[in-house]
């Protein structure tokens, strides 16, 4: 039978429960113990599929085809494992199920109620996961923060938890806050005591506390926080910020949060070995030459809203042994007259993935900037599109060539809906998702990355390259270098003589990882690593 970790967050949000959960992860694999991992999220959509990046972030995309929350996205890169729709559960799915449930008669009349139905059904959630990932131990987060009432359900199933499956299989981990006042140059610990006793007016008594803060927790403080909250004292976790989150792991398993957990639940396992997370982090503080990447997309004020691209271009910067620098351009800012300079110092381009006509034009523009100036590009859906449309006004000499989805009067939509969307109506869950085959002909870039002649990638996509231009297009030098089996979508584009300008339709960022790097990111950084930019000079060899 499977053992949980149920991991709650006090104090504030954005506090790093989902890091310091894929860390906690990466120290069970460490032991050989399997794990899967579950985000709870609180919000009452039934996902984040229609929701904007500017409030919720990255939506992360399974291979199954859900739309998730971006911690989904740290889970299977720190612990390298695919998960699945069972894997994220909102209050709006909950809701929507016992509704659903209650119209079709099957509580035979009963009055329904938070508890228990409510709660049993977010138990079953627990329990669904559990048998079909036969995982050892299953991680689940508990999105929000101890005291918001939306997460009150959240809170009461995973209490119920402890008596269901026996005190022996459930650990309750409390990841809260210190703040540091400036004033008085110390680390305050009531927040913490206030959110645990909110915690346990729920039920709940956490087995360990992680306290993140901005400066080292003085050993004093571990004793104080031992005594108000009645934890032992080793299970008071400190979890300073480091410069990089792949160096939390190490910092957990240093500090014996492994060997803790493990003590806790009774598991019999390996000793860790993090010899890999040691390397790699080790080789990421190494002094390394930066290569400048410019990402032009709609919404670079907010970082998190490409969050797997940027960790994506991180572990292929690694993997080059090179300092990685995004150049955040807001597309809009290439639409302004002398915008293109923006680009001048950039090494390589990257268009990320979007939604609706806002940037659009200045996407083209840096696409068009890289065609010319043979600046390495590398296109993510709807940079795909873009280079298309952009090659097509250039080359193809059709100056109102655009997208329908931008434009549903150009005459020439070289991107256009795919034939199942025409009909489609609702938004939500809708669209081209999750991960579907991929052919790559010899002989192209992308083939040459893959080194196969058949993958696999995560989509998420309602418009796609239109058919009745393929023929012109390729005529003129677009090269179609990934073709859906049926040959029937064009999943990769190319462009003749130019030295690595690339745009796919689906998300390759998301198969990406810190040791594997995904090759389309890696063949990208390995060209640009060696372009030459205004006012760089090459490095001299080190025996010169």
């Amino acid at each position: 039978m499977s053992k949980y970790i149920f991991v709650t967050g006090g104090v504030v949000s954005s506090v790093g429960k989902g890091i310091a959960v894929a860390s906690i992860g990466t120290l069970l694999k460490s032991r050989q113990i399997t794990v899967s991992v579950q985000k709870l999220d609180p919000y009452l959509n039934v996902d984040p599929g229609t929701m904007s990046p500017y409030q919720h972030g990255e939506v992360f995309v399974t291979q199954d085809g859900a739309e998730t929350d971006l911690d989904l996205g740290n889970y299977e890169r720190f612990i390298d494992i695919s998960l699945t729709a069972d894997s994220n559960v909102t209050s709006g799915q909950i809701y929507n199920t016992v509704i659903g449930r209650e119209r079709r008669g099957d509580f035979l009349g009963g009055t329904i109620q938070v508890v228990p139905h409510v709660t049993n059904e977010i138990k079953s959630r627990f329990r669904r996961l559990a048998e079909q990932s036969k995982a050892d131990v299953v991680l689940v987060e508990v999105g929000g923060t101890v005291g918001d009432i939306e997460g009150q359900p959240f809170l009461e199933a995973i209490r119920q938890m402890r008596k269901d499956v026996g005190r022996e299989n459930v650990l309750y981990v409390h990841v809260t806050l210190l703040p540091y006042l400036r004033t008085t140059q110390e680390l305050k610990t009531k927040p913490t005591q206030h959110s645990v006793n909110e915690l346990r007016r729920m039920g709940i008594q956490p087995d360990i506390i992680i306290c993140r803060s901005d400066e080292p927790m003085p050993e004093s403080l571990r004793d104080k926080i031992s005594l108000f909250c009645d934890v032992e004292r080793e299970a008071v976790i400190p979890l300073p910020t480091i410069s990089t989150v792949y160096e939390v792991p190490i910092f957990l398993e240093d500090v014996g949060l492994g060997k803790l957990i493990v003590d806790k639940l009774g598991i019999q396992a390996l000793p860790a070995d993090m010899t890999g997370w040691r390397d790699m982090v080790a080789s990421l503080k190494e002094p390394r030459e930066a290569v400048n990447i410019a990402l032009v997309g709609k919404y670079v004020e907010l970082k998190d809203a490409y969050y797997s691209v940027r960790e994506a271009l991180q572990h292929a910067a690694m993997f080059h042994k090179r300092r990685l620098n995004i150049m955040w351009i807001p597309s809009e800012a290439l639409e302004k007259e002398g915008g293109e300079n923006l680009l001048r110092m950039a090494q390589g381009i990257i268009v990320p993935g979007g939604f609706g006509v806002r940037g659009i034009e200045g996407m083209i523009k840096a696409a068009n900037y890289a065609r010319r100036s043979k600046v390495p590009y590398l296109g993510l859906c709807l940079g795909m599109q873009v280079m298309v449309i952009e090659f097509a006004r250039d080359v193809l000499k059709q100056p109102r060539a655009n997208s329908s989805e931008f434009d549903p009067e150009t005459p020439c939509p070289v991107i256009d809906l795919m034939p199942g969307q025409r009909s489609v109506t609702d938004k939500g869950k809708t669209m081209r998702l999750g991960n579907y085959a991929c052919c790559l002909p010899v002989g192209t870039h992308a083939a040459q990355a893959y080194g196969e002649d058949l993958v696999y990638e995560r989509h998420r996509h309602r418009y796609e390259l239109n058919n009745e231009y393929r023929r012109k297009l390729e005529e003129a030098g677009l090269v179609f270098s990934g073709l859906s089996p049926d040959g029937e979508l064009v999943e990769v584009c190319e462009i003749a003589g130019h030295p690595w300008m690339v745009a796919c339709q689906f998300h390759p960022e998301f198969g990406s990882r810190p040791h594997r790097p995904h090759p389309l990111f890696r063949d990208f950084i390995g060209m640009a690593k060696d372009v030459l930019r205004e006012g760089a000079q090459p490095s001299l060899p080190l025996n010169a």
